[in-house]
């Protein structure tokens, strides 16, 4: 017998309209066998970019069967969904249904990835627009949620008066996306194993599941019920929403949660919570739901030190992510280090990201699973002491500035300096926040969006392109990406003298190298520049490695208490 799903599945079409409404009633739901949303800004707006050039954006194949009432999590959305008896599940297609649900939806759209706009005289998709209703800078960029409401659109255009050429234009692109059709698989077999089986075939043949995929798989508590506490993606998000510190990856998410409970990281994750679990761990009997929460609140103790503590503001500026594997371990045993710890521990961080991860054998996992086993529970003085031990004490030579790129740890820690040094803009002259950073950057991996060369490739010799001194961070909306030495010679109208030299010397850039800028000395400005960045970042890096002083521990751990070691006769 062949078995299959014979003819229990209908092909038919449904309109995006129809989809997203679904979807924001809780009749669309995700099975707990689906993958976490994994879409970034790039694929979202792909995705609606083939829509209104009316290309194929794939099938969808749902499920149909009866739910129950349940509290859904899709995206940045969250659904209060009733009891039914003919919610569509989705078995394939869960990137596409939400990012929908929530780049149409004006709460869904509020943050990366799904904060979109389409600009009317670009006639193209945008990240960068206003999020409100009303008069803008630039009405002509409309949010998506109000492209997709007629009478919002409508408000928007009797607000902006000034556009009402575009509102023919307007109204023909809402119309082909409400209209779309988008076509559709509906099966009412009544086998979950059936649908897992077709699943599995979609997903993973030809590309494996993540661990943190499968460890969330393998832990959810039912086969319907949304749990924010079970999704490793949530987690980053919640952490790149609450601290502007960028998403970190599932993987380094699960890793960090899997280190505060035990030191090997690489450990079987399949019997994490079985009886027959072998390996040490610190919190045998503890429930799931508590190695997530306990988990993430480690975790971000140990993000809001490399932001308050070691100047690290943004993922993309931690030199390796062990480090932070690492660091969550600790802030799980110890989570309020005295001050003289916390020095400590900024210089061990600072020391390791010098070293890098070649410190023991096995490159990076052989050091995560060294540093790791080094954390006592119970003894804080003891596991910094037995972190900075495992760093030599002699100065490492500073990172190569003649080669730098935003990807590998020594272009992280200049970038990390370059932070420190209170960059300001070139634009408004104003210091950048934190948060300015965040938004400039995303969900990016790396911070290139934030890096500006200062020369076209064109004008500058090719051993010279990916030198330091021809980068500067800046993450200005308004600055292109490459050449920027013109608005390095540009003074705004409304900057005086001193407050653009003050500008220009947070980029490390003088007065006497400004003169170079201006009579086209290309080769003279960078080697100068980078002269200068390399004292710079020299005086950073002892700031926090602070070489030359010794590393002893807080004074009321070196007391030695009266009596102790003392002999019968009174004498020591």
């Amino acid at each position: 017998m062949l078995g299959g799903l014979g003819s229990e599945q209908t092909a038919t079409s449904f309109d995006v309209e129809s989809l997203v409404k679904w979807t924001w009633d809780g009749r669309i739901r995700v099975p707990y066998f689906q993958r976490d949303f994994r879409w970034g800004q790039q694929d979202v707006t792909r995705l609606f970019d083939s829509i209104v050039k009316r290309y194929p954006i794939g099938s969808l194949l749902l499920w149909q069967k009866p739910a129950p009432a349940d509290e859904l999590v899709l995206g940045n959305l969250r659904v209060s969904a009733a009891e039914t008896s003919r919610a569509h599940f989705v078995v394939d297609g869960q990137q596409r249904l939400v990012s929908l649900a929530n780049a149409l939806h004006r709460e869904g759209s509020r943050r990366a990835p799904f904060s979109l706009f389409y600009d009317l005289h670009e006639q193209a998709f945008t990240t960068k627009g206003s999020t409100v209703r009303g008069a803008t800078a630039k009405p002509w960029v409309v949010p998506l949620p109000v492209l997709f409401d007629l009478q919002e659109l409508l408000r928007w255009f009797a607000d902006n008066p000034a556009i009402g050429d575009r509102l023919d234009q307007a109204t023909e692109i809402a119309k082909i996306l409400r209209q779309y059709q988008v076509p559709a698989y509906v099966v009412s077999h009544h086998d979950e194993h059936v649908l897992q089986d077709i699943f599995d075939r979609m997903n993973n043949y030809g590309k494996r599941l993540t661990k943190a995929e499968v460890f969330s798989a393998l832990n959810s508590k039912s086969g319907t019920a949304s749990d924010d506490n079970f999704d490793f993606s949530l987690i980053a998000d919640r952490v790149a929403a609450d601290l502007n510190f960028g998403k970190i990856d599932e993987n380094t998410v699960l890793r960090a949660l899997l280190a505060r409970r035990g030191p090997d990281v690489e450990r079987e994750i399949r019997l994490e919570f079985s009886p027959d679990r072998k390996g040490q761990v610190d919190f045998p009997l503890e429930e799931k739901d508590t190695f997530f929460q306990e988990g993430e609140a480690a975790l971000v103790r140990a993000v809001r030190f490399l932001q308050e503590v070691a100047g690290v503001p943004h993922i993309t500026m931690v030199a390796y992510k062990f480090l932070l594997i690492v660091l969550t371990r600790v802030f799980a045993h110890h989570p309020d280090p005295d001050p003289r710890n916390l020095q400590l521990l900024r210089r061990w961080y600072w020391r390791t990201a010098l070293a890098g991860p070649s410190l023991f054998k096995g490159s990076t996992t052989g050091t995560t699973r060294q540093l790791t086993n080094r954390v006592r529970p119970g003894d804080l003085s003891g596991t910094v002491q037995d972190l900075l031990a495992t760093v030599p004490g002699n100065r490492y030579p500073l990172p190569d500035l003649g080669k730098f790129w935003t990807n590998v740890g020594e272009g992280k820690i200049v970038l990390a300096a370059w932070w420190n040094a209170g960059p300001r803009s070139l634009l408004t002259g104003e210091q950048y926040e934190q948060a300015e950073l965040s938004a400039a950057l995303q969900d990016s991996s790396t911070a290139a969006n934030a890096v500006h060369t200062v020369f076209d490739r064109r004008i500058v010799r090719e051993t010279l392109r990916s030198s330091a001194a021809n980068r500067i961070l800046a993450p200005d909306e308004g600055l292109p990406k490459e050449g920027i030495d013109t608005e390095l010679m540009s003074r705004p109208l409304n900057m005086g003298d001193e407050a653009w030299a003050t500008v220009l010397n947070t980029h490390a850039i003088t007065p006497p190298m400004s003169e170079l800028l201006a009579n086209g000395r290309v080769e003279e400005f960078i080697a100068s520049r980078r002269s200068l960045l390399e004292k710079q970042l020299e005086q950073f890096l002892q700031r926090m490695c602070e070489w030359d002083f010794e590393n002893t521990p807080p004074l009321e751990d070196l007391v030695i208490d009266e009596g102790q070691d003392e002999d019968e006769d009174g004498s020591f």
